[in-house]
């Protein structure tokens, strides 16, 4: 049976406008949400947003300016200090979520309870993110900011956002109260595990790791009676130095206790190793996008 090609072919006209269309939806979802949870409510967290909430407190500009008046600035920057890597996407990315930004500034504020306010913004902000990521595409911003201080100092990227981040939400605890630098914390905590949703999604799975005297009769089991496809790999024991089979097999999670049975079945002595993994693209689990 031939393979399905992929319903649209990457690199293709259709795939390019495709990421863009996730930038924009991506955008809108970001901008909705500090719109109606996260600005109204004066919880930073952090990135140009976050300044942007700081600066309307303190002088009352719309968050749209400051955004477009800080993203526009780093990403010349960016482009002169690292050179051309970040291409027309990081360069659209910066100018279209302040526009979204503005254009969603007339939503009505859901909730004025701050734990709420944080949790539901840090979700859809998450959310948004997540979608940019998938269309392969940025808002620019602190972000950009990160690398250059990466490039130049050596610190981690990593550590580098969390440096920006953290001089956001320190400077909204002195802006505004200690509290809404809390509220910012968990907003900050909940987006970042939005996004690995959003990038991983809900499809774990376990990855089998089984080594055993029997491996035939076990390799027969896996693929005849689990109806699985596995992996053969070369090694050898630690202590004995003796070559063996080790096979590695990815199941879905229903399907792990039925692994171990049949496993136990063949050999009861077999040492078995478990691991979680967030995302399996392929023949049985999800397909590529």
């Amino acid at each position: 049976m031939s393979r399905k090609e992929p319903r649209i072919r990457i690199g293709s006209p259709a795939h390019t406008v495709f990421e863009y269309a996730l930038m924009l939806i991506g955008s809108l979802i970001m901008a909705a949400s500090f719109n109606s949870f996260l600005n109204p409510n004066q919880i930073a967290t952090g990135g140009v947003s976050g300044i942007s909430t700081i600066v309307q407190h303190l002088t009352g500009l719309n968050p749209a300016i400051t955004q477009w008046a800080l993203n526009i600035p780093i990403f010349l920057l960016a482009l002169w200090l690292l050179g051309g890597q970040f291409g027309v996407k990081a360069a659209v990315g910066s100018v279209i979520f302040p526009l979204c930004v503005l254009v969603t500034s007339h939503l009505g504020v859901p909730t004025h309870n701050p734990l709420l306010a944080s949790v539901y913004g840090g979700i859809g902000v998450g959310l948004g993110l997540g979608i940019v990521f998938r269309g392969r595409g940025s808002t620019g911003g602190l972000g950009l900011a990160a690398q250059i201080l990466h490039k130049y100092t050596g610190l981690s990227l990593g550590f580098s956002v969390a440096v920006f981040d953290g001089l956001v939400i320190l400077s909204s605890a002195l802006v505004f109260t200690p509290e809404n630098a809390l509220y910012g914390l968990i907003g900050l905590f909940v987006t970042t595990k939005t996004i690995d949703i959003v990038q991983l999604g809900f499809n774990y799975a376990k990855v089998a790791f089984i080594i055993s005297d029997h491996t035939e009769a076990i390799r027969k089991a896996i693929l005849y009676d689990l109806d699985r496809g596995l992996t053969e790999l070369n090694g050898s024991g630690g202590f004995t130095g003796e070559s063996r089979t080790v096979l590695m097999v990815v199941v879905k999670q229903n399907e792990v206790s039925r692994l171990k049975t049949l496993v136990q079945s063949v050999d009861r002595q077999a040492f078995v190793i478990l691991s979680e993994t967030n995302e399996v693209l392929g023949e049985g689990f999800k397909r590529h996008a």
